[in-house]
């Protein structure tokens, strides 16, 4: 099949990697170039660096929609499909037009829930403990269209983002090959929009603790939000993530208190039991366990985080 990719970060490369081996890329369409990191150098992206590495044109459109003479461009290659995944820019109805059969979208949910920017993470932040990848015929929408394959995995308790991400990353070379194999066998099933669930872009404010919250769903944000943007509190007007914890079901504080600091852990109340945090990091330092922490560093007790 003649396919035009569309896709940006890690999450897409394999997907990519396997098309290229398996049918004829004829270019690649991801983000421009962006200033990266403290020296702000600019930065291309894990899709570009691919595409590079087996000389397939890439295109960077700023916004594609606007873009007439991008979109003569994919007219001109006369794809059989254009598959996209976590490519960060919707597609307008002049480009989902383009191809033959049409533009398939991998998505890194069970939709319909979980549309949106950061599916992964919701998905653990909720409590899930099933997720999955969706194959999507694309409309103009926000994934919306109607589901080809799926395929599911179980979140275990102590599954992190980044956990969760690399084992749908790692499916979604099989299930996109699937799609387009059988593609005109594929029976579409229609999206149930009373079933959806927006899955917003993540800020730095996401990862705030709320020490009113349960320790379940402190203990969620932490594994949603590992390793990136990080769930955090504030003590002493500095941001600490929290990069490992656990619960222990007593709570013997007011809630936010700090009542414990040793080896095992910072134990604080939350408003139900206590989060006993056991790898931190404080700003300009790098993650530390508590046992390291404590080593240079006093961690003052009974104060009450907010």
């Amino acid at each position: 099949m003649k396919i035009v990719f569309m896709g940006t970060p890690e999450f897409a490369c394999p997907t990519l990697e396997a098309l290229i081996i398996e049918h004829q890329v004829l270019s690649v369409f991801t983000q421009p170039d962006r200033p990266k990191g403290r020296g702000k150098k600019l930065s291309i992206s894990k899709v570009k660096e691919l595409a590079l590495k087996y000389n397939i044109p890439v295109f960077q459109p700023e916004k594609i929609k606007n873009d007439d003479k991008m979109i003569e461009e994919i007219r001109k290659l006369e794809p059989d499909f254009i598959v996209v995944v976590a490519f960060g820019q919707i597609l307008p109805k002049t480009v989902l037009d383009i191809p033959k059969y049409g533009c398939i979208n991998l998505h890194a949910s069970l939709l319909p829930k979980y549309r949106g920017a950061a599916p992964i993470n919701w998905s653990i932040i909720n409590g899930e403990t099933i997720s999955g990848n969706t194959t999507m015929l694309m409309d103009v929408g926000l994934d919306t269209g109607d589901i080809l394959l799926q395929s599911s995995f179980e979140i275990t308790k102590d599954m992190t983002y980044k956990a969760l991400h690399d084992i749908l990353m790692m499916d979604g070379p099989e299930i996109m090959l699937k799609t387009i194999q059988a593609f005109s066998s594929i029976l579409r099933v229609k999206q149930q929009d009373e079933k959806s669930f927006y899955a917003t872009m993540l800020t730095k404010e996401t990862g705030k603790i709320n020490w009113n919250n349960t320790g379940l769903d402190i203990y969620n944000l932490i594994r949603g939000l590992n390793p990136y943007p990080g769930a955090y509190f504030i003590y002493k007007e500095e941001r600490v993530k929290i990069f490992c914890a656990d619960i222990i079901d007593v709570k013997s504080g007011a809630t936010g208190e700090i009542i414990q600091v040793d080896k095992d852990g910072l134990k604080i109340c939350t408003s139900d039991s206590t989060l006993n945090i056991k790898v931190l990091q404080f700003p300009s330092g790098k993650p530390l366990t508590i046992e390291e922490y404590i080593k240079g560093h006093n961690i003052e007790l009974n104060k009450i985080l907010i």
